[in-house]
């Protein structure tokens, strides 16, 4: 399935979170969300776009704004990653993938000329209405959690 466009409503979804519990998108309605997809728990890029995140949190919170990261990566790994560095964004677990693909986030990757599927890092960002506002394909980490702040701020 392709990226979402702009001015559609989000598809609604329920994932497991870590430290326990559910996240549904429909209950954060009334200001805006994040959501950043990215591949793997405790590798280079996904821990810097991570603490990136954690360090704006308060800022993103100031703005209204909820910031979920997702990937295919179980509560438990999660929960490790979490832990080992000091992540405060809360991390949802889409194990199955179903929100990866109706989010249009799964699909094939190459990488050191092996080709494999797997979730192209992006960010969506949703408005307080449920409708896509943004969203960022392919995101380079540097500097992407201040843009995405940036952009909840002209909302």
């Amino acid at each position: 399935m392709a990226a979402l466009d702009p001015g559609t409503i989000a598809p609604d979804f329920t994932l497991p979170r870590d430290g326990g519990g559910d996240v549904t998108l429909s209950d954060l309605k009334g200001g805006p969300v994040v959501l950043f997809f990215y591949p793997k728990d405790n590798t280079p890029g996904c821990t810097k776009e991570a603490i990136a995140f954690t360090g704006l949190l308060e800022d993103f919170a100031a703005s209204g704004a909820t910031v979920l990261g997702i990937s295919k990566d179980s509560v438990k790994k999660h929960d490790n990653f979490v832990a080992k560095h000091d992540l405060k964004v809360a991390l949802l677990s889409d194990a199955e993938g179903d929100v990866c693909e109706t989010y249009g986030v799964w699909g094939e990757k190459k990488m050191y000329g092996k080709t494999f599927e797997g979730i192209t890092r992006t960010t969506v960002l949703i408005d307080a209405e449920g409708r896509v506002a943004r969203v960022w394909p392919k995101v380079k980490v540097d500097g992407h959690a201040e843009e995405v702040l940036e952009a909840v701020r002209a909302l």
